[in-house]
């Protein structure tokens, strides 16, 4: 019956879809909110500088190979991974 169709869609996808459509609309708004800026007070600070060290991310490090700040062990892991990209084309 086509009745029958009509008022299931209505009763029962029309909410579904309003709800399914607000919820993109809050995720979509929520992805482009400011958050706050955090001040990076790190050891890794004393890496900022060298090669490699990019806005937005700066120096990254997400293992925390270096987090001590020990100048010979960065070295040490930049020779090694320049070795391997070398080794690997």
């Amino acid at each position: 019956n086509a009745f029958e169709d009509d008022q299931f869609f209505r009763e029962k996808v029309y909410p579904n879809m309003k709800t399914a459509i607000l919820a993109t609309l809050i995720a979509s708004a929520a992805a482009f909110a400011p958050n706050a800026k955090v001040a990076k007070t790190t050891s890794l600070n004393a890496f900022e500088d060298e090669l490699g060290a990019q806005p937005p991310l700066g120096f990254f490090d997400p293992l925390g190979l270096v987090a001590d700040g020990d100048q010979e062990k960065f070295d040490r892991l930049r020779y090694v991974e320049v070795k391997h990209g070398r080794i690997c084309q």
